[in-house]
């Protein structure tokens, strides 16, 4: 047998020993231990584990990197949304485009190869962010695969020109539609009229909500009632609803109970989440990220993702997901090696499955493949192991080779010490 591609002494996920993986034509053709044949190019991996690829199920690419034109005094949500409204009158296309294809390069080289990203459409932007984005995701597509998602960050129904303008980019290319209830004046109304137009192209619907700490205020009812009204299940994703950190355990079963019979994901942003909840508190500051883990188990279709990076909602970040679900799993206190797997399964498979991009390491599946520097998914998450190669389609698309640390020569003194001189 011959073929393009052979990666030797891999490691996958319930698998012990180090398997190869044979790809021709941007196909996986066989995966076994030890084997012969003839190959235009091989590579060892040296027992490194690997998969199908991060996926980033929400991440803000057109208002990233925006650090230094915007001030953060109180870290709060609605200073955020502020100053990111000041900094987006002075956006233009290319700008958007540099500071987006520098954070997706950096996604890229952290294994990430699937990602959809909001893009916010309104009055003050325009379209200038929505054609940046679709040239990022025309150009790095040997990359990765991106979603978009036309977005109404600042509102609908008080701003009636918003709602032609997602029109018009839905028509011209955008992937889905995401609303914003908590910052519109009528929120129900919101809701209605982004499943309309979600209807209207037979899109999918992704939501901001509930970004605070009060479980009595709530957009969720609502969001599961259109939901059920429309038809909608599996077609809606949900992200923040860091109010359902709030509940009580019977309180959170009875949520996620209806969350899972309407077929609703959730996606929870801890680096956000983190830094923007509980800022009225002055001790016992909550956590305010919405526990995904226990919703999965419930039946709830959960992922954890980047959101915004390097800007008033998350001054922080690398859009690595490795590093994003150790930073979950710490916060959230789980430690067993069942949990910390379904932890991995949040960047990665349940993510995947909520775009609509699912992949899978096997014969006869596309060789979209990430290699990690650790030998199993939980050590992926318990070190935040770096990505240290990549390949989509079988084409190699980064390589991060490992650290080496260099011979260093102990000085006398330090031997001296050694020996109780």
């Amino acid at each position: 047998m011959k073929v393009d591609l052979l990666l030797r002494n891999t490691r996958i996920a319930q698998c012990s020993d180090c398997i190869d993986i044979a790809i021709t034509d941007g196909v996986i053709v066989k995966m076994e231990p030890h084997i012969h044949c003839v190959a235009v190019e091989t590579e060892d991996l040296e027992g490194a584990f690997v998969f199908a690829g991060f996926v980033d199920s929400h991440i803000h690419l057109d208002k990233a990197c925006i650090m230094e034109r915007c001030s953060i005094c109180a870290g709060t949500l609605e200073e955020a949304v502020r100053e990111t409204t000041k900094a987006k009158a002075g956006f233009t296309q290319e700008d958007v485009f540099q500071r987006a294809s520098k954070l997706v390069e950096k996604a890229i080289m952290h294994g990430t190869n699937r990602m959809r990203t909001f893009v916010e459409i309104d009055p003050r932007v325009g379209m200038q962010s929505f054609e940046a984005i679709k040239r990022v995701r025309d150009h790095y597509a040997d990359a990765i695969d991106i979603q978009i998602c036309a977005f109404a960050q600042e509102g609908l129904t008080q701003e009636p020109e918003t709602e032609a303008m997602l029109d018009e980019a839905l028509f011209s290319g955008a992937d889905l539609i995401g609303g914003c209830p908590y910052t519109d004046t009528n929120p129900r109304e919101h809701i209605q009229k982004i499943f309309a137009l979600a209807r209207k192209h037979d899109v999918d619907v992704d939501f901001h909500l509930d970004f605070s700490l009060d479980p009595q205020k709530t957009d969720l009812p609502a969001v599961i009632e259109a939901t059920h009204a429309h038809k909608y299940a599996g077609r809606v994703t949900i992200g923040h609803v860091t109010n359902l950190s709030a509940l009580d355990p019977a309180a959170l079963f009875e949520v996620g109970r209806k969350i899972a019979e309407a077929g609703i994901a959730l996606t929870v942003l801890p680096a956000t989440d983190l830094f923007l909840m509980g800022r009225d508190y002055g001790a016992h500051v909550p956590r305010g990220i919405a526990p995904a883990h226990r919703l999965a188990a419930l039946g709830v279709k959960t992922a954890i993702a980047t959101n915004n990076v390097l800007n008033p909602f998350t001054p922080f970040g690398d859009a690595s997901l490795a590093r994003m679900s150790n930073l979950y799993a710490n916060v959230m206190q789980i430690s067993r090696d069942s949990d910390i797997e379904i932890v991995f399964d949040m960047v990665g498979m349940h993510p995947a499955e909520i775009l609509g991009m699912q992949r899978k390491l096997a014969v006869g599946e596309k060789a979209d493949i990430i290699a990690l520097d650790a030998t199993d998914p939980c050590e992926v998450v318990r070190s935040s192991a770096s990505a240290i190669a990549g390949w989509k389609n079988g084409r190699k698309t980064f390589t991060r080779p490992k650290p080496q640390l260099l011979s260093v020569q102990k000085s006398p003194l330090f031997q001296n010490d050694r020996n109780g001189g």
